[in-house]
């Protein structure tokens, strides 16, 4: 048995491609899909992602092997496609 996949350094895709309607401490409105979460910082990782305002919906995205694939520009692909099939 194989180890769940954890997000890869420097990737930062989840906190870029989807769009988050529910507040983020900075953007209070949430944040469009394809803009860099405030809270994003120079290394491409989150600064919230242990706070308790983590949005619910950021804590609930977990890494897998089919969005994250093998490099960062799959996970953004994987990610930005997912959006535009579940946009109202």
């Amino acid at each position: 048995m194989s180890a769940a996949p954890t997000c890869r350094l420097g990737c930062g895709a989840c906190c870029i491609a989807p769009s988050i309607s529910s507040p983020i401490p900075g953007m209070p409105h949430g944040k469009p899909a394809g803009v860099p979460c405030i809270q994003l910082d120079p290394h491409l990782g989150c600064r919230l992602f242990t706070h308790p305002s983590r949005p619910a919906v950021c804590a609930g995205l977990q890494p897998s092997t089919d969005m994250c694939g093998s490099h960062r520009e799959h996970a953004l692909h994987w990610l930005s496609r997912l959006e535009v099939l579940t946009a109202p």
